[in-house]
């Protein structure tokens, strides 16, 4: 991640002759620090800018020690974990769908299988949730009734 996250952002700096002055590579411990940011949950805001911001309703310090605004959106907006040029050919239908994140996708499953390996063979319950949207993983069923429905009603 961070290899190619300082590969997308001197690409963007080649492309752009003027902008803002260059800022440092990062580093793993910077994007170390990142994705403990992203994954903090204590407090949950409706803007990323409030968790760094002064008010007195908003204010925590950890967020600040840890790594400055302006440099979490920097590593946020350049965030990349492979490169452009071995794009495939999305036209294809055997093309890989997932091939911008497939290297940590892979990564992530074979250490979660370590670490979950279940004696018995588990099932997944079948609850479907009303969906219309265009995503290709989930399927619209408009005669399922969403369980918690009846529960809204009489609530």
């Amino acid at each position: 991640m961070v290899v190619e996250t300082n590969r997308y952002y001197h690409a963007h700096l080649d492309r752009h002759d003027e902008g803002p002055l260059p800022q440092p590579d990062v580093t793993e411990a910077e994007m170390l620090v990142f994705l403990a940011i992203i994954n903090m949950g204590h407090c949950k805001w409706d803007q990323l800018t409030k968790y760094w911001s002064r008010a007195y309703n908003y204010h925590t310090t950890f967020y600040d020690n840890c790594m400055k605004r302006d440099r979490f959106f920097h590593v946020l907006h350049y965030l990349h974990f492979t490169d452009h040029e071995n794009e495939p050919d999305l036209t294809d239908e055997n093309s890989d769908w997932l091939w911008k994140i497939r290297n940590l996708f892979d990564i992530l499953i074979e250490k979660f299988s370590k670490f979950c390996n279940p004696s018995e063979p588990l099932a997944v319950d079948e609850f479907i949730v009303k969906y219309q949207g265009r995503v290709i993983f989930r399927q619209y069923i408009p005669e399922k009734h969403m369980f918690w429905d009846q529960n809204l009603q009489t609530v």
